[in-house]
């Protein structure tokens, strides 16, 4: 895709833009773009509400105003299916139904069928709820406008011996923590996504709950943190870490793989795997004393969490790499959901290595992801202008982007963690993403707080917070 080309209807958006995304011309932030409509629609008294519908009975709606003429719907059709794909990521459901626009209901309808724009949107959240998504249409509004949730309240136990693992796409971590101090870590560099085989997962895996458990007087629990879906610590729904392995093995070989490592170290260990972004999230609230905390995790992709005001987890998948964020119909293209503009293509080491490319970086041709991005942060070290380009079009990105996410949680503080941030980046990225909330959203800055950890904690933190996520035997 050409990075520079936008369509009409973003131009005027991305003009009014305060602070510019040097190496993304085109990138026009849906925040902006949702701002613009409810203006230019707010006395329309004409709306589309949209409910989304998860486990558990919980639900969460959007409501879009609409021009006054309904011939004219589809001036914000675009956005309407931006903002409902991005609820979807954030909350996680099966089920889409709309009222108020006609246009909007076959429109959705028509991408979230078999085949259609968003199947596999569809195909993912059906799996992951293991019920068939569907698309239903209701007469009244007003029946749509309900918010149901449920929270549960997990980790931040440190007592005893334990051991928490970060499996990560380019790298695990595990360490070892006795009664919250962590006496033990460790970094190994794998590659599981590109891995087939399931018996290399597994062995690596268990490599790293041995190496913590021998410095260890026992095993009182352990704590994984991994990219992947889980609800109620059940074995993994979906997970990009093994998206090599063949789908008639993922139920006996996969679905089942941290219980049976655990298992290896003691039969009645007690286990807990949450997911990556909700562990970096409670890494912060941990760390800070303080919930409502968005953790935001750049590495092989883009994970998030949240941890409310209560030390909570409320259940949603917060699945960041898939949330729009850029509204430019050109914008770059997600090889694995197929879609445009989604956060994987801006806050990961995929991201960093495009935009390494369009700064005119050579990278070292056949070295792997991870290696490249160390390449572009050894030249952010030596002062690089080039490679510091590279970090201020990330933290441009991501200051639009959190005012967007922050539409719909109640952010406080953003604890942001991952090897894209390791090293001088990671503050310049930080301080670009503080600028556009300073001078775009002063209201929200003045809110939210943003932080990065002191590189230890960036690199392993989440392992430890990890080994907090289980009650221990007792």
């Amino acid at each position: 895709m050409d990075q520079g080309r936008t369509d009409r209807s973003g131009e005027r958006i991305r003009e009014r833009m305060r602070v510019k995304a040097a190496l993304e011309p085109g990138f026009v932030p849906l925040s902006l773009w949702m701002d613009d409509c409810e203006t230019k629609y707010r006395e329309s008294g004409r709306q589309a509400v949209v409910r989304i519908l998860r486990d558990h009975g919980c639900c969460d709606h959007v409501v879009l105003p609409l021009p006054a003429v309904p011939a004219e719907d589809g001036k914000v059709l675009f956005l309407a299916e931006r903002l409902v794909k991005t609820l979807l990521w954030l909350r996680g459901g099966w089920e889409i139904t709309v009222a108020g626009s006609g246009a909007l209901y076959a429109a959705l309808r028509d991408a979230y069928r078999e085949g259609g724009a968003r199947a596999f949107d569809a195909g993912f959240m059906g799996r992951t709820y293991r019920h068939p998504f569907e698309v239903r249409w209701e007469e009244d509004p007003e029946r749509l406008k309900v918010y149901r949730d449920r929270a549960e309240n997990v980790g931040g136990h440190l007592e005893g011996c334990r051991i928490g693992f970060d499996a990560g796409g380019s790298d695990r971590k595990v360490s070892a923590v006795v009664d919250g101090k962590a006496v033990y870590s460790e970094e190994v560099v794998w590659n599981p996504k590109e891995e087939s085989n399931p018996q290399y997962h597994f062995r690596g895996i268990l490599e790293a709950f041995r190496s913590a458990a021998a410095h260890l007087p026992r095993v009182d629990a352990v704590g994984v943190s991994s990219a992947g879906i889980f609800i109620d610590n059940e074995p993994a729904r979906d997970s990009s870490l093994f998206r090599k392995i063949p789908p008639e093995l993922y139920e006996t070989e996969v679905a089942p793989i941290y219980r049976n490592a655990a298992r290896a170290l003691g039969e009645d260990i007690p286990l807990t795997v949450a997911n990556d972004g909700d562990v970096t999230a409670l890494a912060g609230a941990m760390s800070l004393g303080e919930g409502n905390v968005l953790g935001i995790a750049m590495g092989t992709s883009q994970a998030g969490g949240f941890v409310d005001g209560a030390f909570r987890l409320r259940g949603w998948l917060t699945e960041l790499a898939f949330v729009p964020v850029d509204a430019n119909r050109f914008s770059a293209r997600d090889e694995w959901s197929g879609d445009v503009g989604t956060g994987v293509q801006y806050f990961s080491q995929d991201g960093v290595i495009r935009l390494a490319k369009k700064a005119g970086i050579a990278l070292e041709e056949g070295s792997s992801p991870a290696q490249r991005l160390t390449q572009v942060q050894s030249l952010m070290a030596a002062g690089d202008p080039r490679a510091r380009q590279v970090f201020e079009t990330i933290g441009v990105c991501l200051g639009y982007a959190l005012a967007w996410y922050a539409r719909f949680i109640e952010i406080r503080h953003v604890l942001v963690l991952g090897r894209v941030t390791s090293g001088e980046g990671g503050s310049v990225l930080l301080d670009k993403a503080r600028e556009v909330l300073d001078r775009e959203y002063p209201a929200l800055a003045a809110r939210i707080r943003l932080h990065l950890p002191d590189e230890k904690i960036r690199r392993v933190g989440q392992s430890i917070a990890a080994a907090s996520l289980p009650q221990g035997r007792g």
